[in-house]
């Protein structure tokens, strides 16, 4: 059976960290066979508000969103998701970001 920390943490937080959680459920005749994480782990990414939305010039779906990220930053991001509007906080990869092996890299908007 698989199952999450966090779920397990909701319904009782021992003070302790996840390995010495696994062999305490083992020693208590519930083998741990792996701990996984959830995802590959990820650097670079922000907490931006949505400033302006437009329609992308050369794409029916495509939006061209200008996303404040804070540090007097303004950036123009290319957006496909059908749900932004201004004024939302959205999570933002910054350029130089890692998602999981891949790099996000600063491109010319057409």
């Amino acid at each position: 059976m698989k199952f999450s920390e966090n779920w397990l943490r909701k319904i009782c937080n021992p003070q302790i960290d996840s390995g010495e959680l696994a062999h305490a459920l083992t020693m208590a005749g519930l083998e741990v066979e792996e701990v996984l994480p959830v995802s590959k782990m990820f650097t670079g990414v922000v907490v931006g508000l949505v400033k302006t939305v437009q329609p992308h010039g050369e794409a029916d779906r495509l939006k061209v969103c200008k996303i404040d990220i804070g540090d007097t930053k303004t950036l123009s991001v290319v957006c496909g998701a059908p749900n932004v509007t201004e004024g939302i906080k959205v999570a933002c990869a910054v350029v130089g970001a890692d998602l999981a092996g891949s790099k996000i890299k600063k491109t010319t908007i057409r």
